[in-house]
């Protein structure tokens, strides 16, 4: 889903996913389908877009992931940038 036209970086919490992704050692199949057992239809290649800022994540798909992650979402909205 494109919402609009952007060019640079769509979100800043596609690191952080790709980061805790990681440290959980599961795929981007694997995320994609703990996401659809909380109803967010995302496949892999969504989530890939996400970890590069190649695509806008929604609040309610942000929510998803920190449930998934077990942390909150202000941590995946953490920037290191501007930190």
């Amino acid at each position: 889903m494109k919402i609009y036209k952007y060019h640079g970086k769509c979100n800043v919490c596609g690191q952080k996913i790709r980061d805790f992704r990681n440290s959980k050692g599961i795929t981007q199949t694997q995320l994609a389908a703990r996401l659809q057992v909380e109803g967010i239809d995302l496949e892999q290649v969504a989530v890939s877009r996400i970890e590069t800022g190649d695509r806008v994540v929604a609040d309610y798909e942000l929510r998803a992931f920190a449930k998934v992650f077990h942390v909150t979402m202000e941590e995946l909205m953490e920037d290191e940038i501007y930190e």
